[in-house]
């Protein structure tokens, strides 16, 4: 099966993504010609519940595919899986209503989802400051106001995921709940789009006085932060998987210009500061991924995986990041053009750094954990 992925990545998706990385319907419908192949040969929306059109494999199962479906960032959206966090969020949290409506639909890749939790000027490292409020209303619906941002797939989804604040104030550290918005629900707007070092795909919202009705809160009143707390390990865990698919796609690009770019002196693979940086490559690939199948055993298990997580987040943005330099320094200036996909990898590795959590984040959370199992007094504020 992993075998199957890989080749429907490298003779399907990897052809289209200068289409779909130009977005507009040239990619609409390369996609939904995409989720038609998918659908034909057997892998479409591999981890997702059978009973809702999935393919049914548990987590465990799919973490040996992810790898080879994330080395194209459109790979989970081509073959189905991209919406695996949302479906896992409602499928436990939504009440019956939500699920019945939405849930399907879903899985079958004709409704998109995406999720708005950090905002402009609020640290995203601390959902506590967060300002979007959600009133409840005398007939029981929510009235949503607030803007947020780095809010991926937002122009092309139907749903959003919003955390807001339902009670409290700002730096409180409770009151935050979170709720389902219709895209199309009056109040809601498109601020702007936000390139990431020139790759599109995140936005700003506004949300100014959005009605949705009672039933669209996901899980308790309050309750936001333990569910949020469940979706980003799932999430990063997800993320460092697809990540070791990019940088094994990059190690593959650099290994084969080695081999066969000639120069005066030979192939560029007789040098041994080639050599030195396939070997090195080669080494963070290897070292970091044991960590994150780690961190997949853990949460497939249901255990506490923060320190598998945080460490596999660090070791798999700095190792994308590492080796899509290589095999660019490699390749010389062909690495840095359009011709081939090193330029989105090496944008990939530097903004994983940040993505779900900056390395600081994740840096100081683990020390601080594993310090305090050798007593409370050596760890230290700040």
């Amino acid at each position: 099966m992993r075998e199957r992925v890989g080749r429907f990545i490298r003779t399907r998706v990897i052809p289209q993504e200068p289409v779909l990385d130009a977005g507009g319907p040239a990619a609409v419908a390369a996609l939904q010609e995409l989720h038609a192949h998918a659908r034909a040969d057997g892998l479409w929306a591999l981890p997702l519940p059978a009973e809702l059109g999935g393919g049914g494999l548990p987590f465990s199962a799919y973490a040996q595919l992810a790898e080879a479906e994330g080395a194209s960032d459109h790979g989970p959206a081509a073959l189905g899986s991209a919406p695996l966090l949302d479906v896992t969020m409602l499928a436990r949290h939504a009440g019956s209503r939500i699920r019945e409506r939405y849930l399907e639909p879903l899985v079958a890749g004709e409704i998109r989802t995406c999720y708005a939790m950090t905002e402009p000027d609020v640290p995203g490292t601390d959902p506590f400051l967060t300002g979007t409020r959600a009133e409840r209303e005398v007939d029981g619906t929510w009235r949503i106001t607030g803007r947020k941002w780095f809010t991926s797939g937002a122009a092309t989804a139907d749903l959003v995921t919003v955390l807001a604040r339902t009670s409290g104030a700002p730096g409180d550290r409770g009151g935050l709940s979170l709720l389902l918005v219709p895209t199309d629900s009056p109040g809601f707007r498109i601020v702007r789009e936000l390139p990431v070092l020139g790759a599109a795909g995140q936005y700003e919202i506004e949300l100014d006085g959005v009605g949705v009705s009672g039933d669209h809160l996901i899980g308790a009143e309050g309750g936001a932060l333990a569910i949020a707390g469940e979706r980003l390990a799932l999430g990063r865990t997800l993320r460092c998987l697809r990540w070791l698919g990019q940088a094994q796609r990059a190690f593959d690009l650099m290994c084969e210009r080695a081999a066969t770019r000639n120069g005066s002196r030979g192939p560029l693979a007789g040098h041994q500061l080639v050599q030195q940086h396939v070997f090195d490559a080669l080494l963070a690939l290897r070292t970091t991924r044991p960590l994150v199948h780690e961190a997949v055993a853990l949460i497939a298990a249901g255990q506490d995986a923060r320190t598998e997580v945080g460490l596999a987040k660090v070791a798999a943005a700095r190792m994308l990041q590492q080796v899509t330099d290589s095999a660019i320094q490699v390749h010389g200036a062909a690495g840095l053009g359009p011709d081939t996909a090193l330029p989105a990898l090496f944008r990939g590795g530097r903004a994983a750094r940040i993505l779900d959590g900056p390395d600081e984040l994740h840096i100081t959370a683990v020390a601080r954990r594993i310090l305090r199992g050798y007593g409370p007094s050596v760890v230290t504020p700040g």
